[in-house]
């Protein structure tokens, strides 16, 4: 996974995180399910990113990807296999840190945690 950008919607209130999940390997690979979090409502939804988080870590707070009315979370889904070399553009939306937090740490289940900056 390549973080390509981490904007600030300071009207809406809400931060999107976006980038590029591929597969570097030779053969198809099944996206893990872990991916998607332990979340009852997330569960139900299938397939996606559902399981990402955000760390303010100056405020120590952490931060879940946004939901909707119905529980589905508001971030890429239906994400299933991925064949040799493909790659897919993928999307998280969380709520935005406080606008002096300018850097967050983004956590995605069996990924290292990756320290990002934020824009706007």
């Amino acid at each position: 996974m390549t973080i390509t950008s981490a904007e600030r919607d300071p009207v809406a209130g809400y931060l999107t995180v976006r980038g590029n999940l591929k597969n570097d390997g030779a053969g198809t690979v099944v996206v893990p399910a872990e991916l998607r979090g332990n979340e009852l409502d997330v569960l139900r939804t299938g397939p996606s990113l559902g399981g990402a988080t955000v760390v303010d870590f100056s405020q120590h707070k952490r931060y879940y990807v946004l939901r909707d009315t119905d529980g589905r979370p508001l971030t890429t889904t239906g994400l299933s296999t991925l064949k040799a070399g493909e790659s897919v553009h993928v999307f998280m939306q969380f709520p935005a840190p406080p606008t002096s937090t300018t850097t967050i740490g983004f956590q995605l289940p069996l990924f290292d945690t990756a320290n990002i900056k934020i824009s706007g």
